[in-house]
């Protein structure tokens, strides 16, 4: 039976378990897009609790803190674990145009999704180009 090596899975599969079990903030992958007149910020959190979820918003300065307890049972022997506990952190700058008061965010599946409007202000608007009002006296040349 032929077996198949490949060196650079491997690699990944090292680079990835020392780079989970570094101390401090974890990984938190995210997707941010802008929908109509709002940014919609989904970022993965698998088993977390809901209840440590804290976002911030301090300025233009988005905070969002998670925690996950590593799985303990007493008595168990633990054959992988691969899930890590810790903390996870990411921070975002939100700029001038947006209504803070007005972000909202859910937690569903794993998946905390924030809401971000956009303010007033800052939303696209149409600007109505009106004609100037002819100068009266003014004479057409004829030939």
């Amino acid at each position: 039976m032929a077996m198949t090596f490949d060196p650079f899975s491997e690699l990944d599969r090292l680079a990835s378990g020392l780079l989970q079990s570094r101390p401090g903030p974890k990984l938190m992958p995210v997707d941010l897009y802008r929908d109509a007149d709002r940014y919609v910020l989904n970022a993965d959190l698998p088993g977390i609790d809901p209840g440590s979820v804290d976002i911030d918003v301090d300025g233009q300065l988005l905070t969002i803190r998670a925690q996950r307890t590593a799985g303990s049972t007493p008595g168990v022997k633990w054959l992988a674990q691969e899930r890590p506990g810790g903390s996870y952190l990411r921070q975002f700058s939100i700029g001038e145009g947006v209504d803070t008061a007005g972000i909202s965010a859910t937690y569903d599946n794993g998946v905390l999704s924030v809401v971000i409007p956009l303010s007033e202000r800052a939303k696209p608007r149409k600007i109505e180009v009106q004609a100037a009002a002819s100068a009266s006296g003014q004479r057409t040349l004829a030939s």
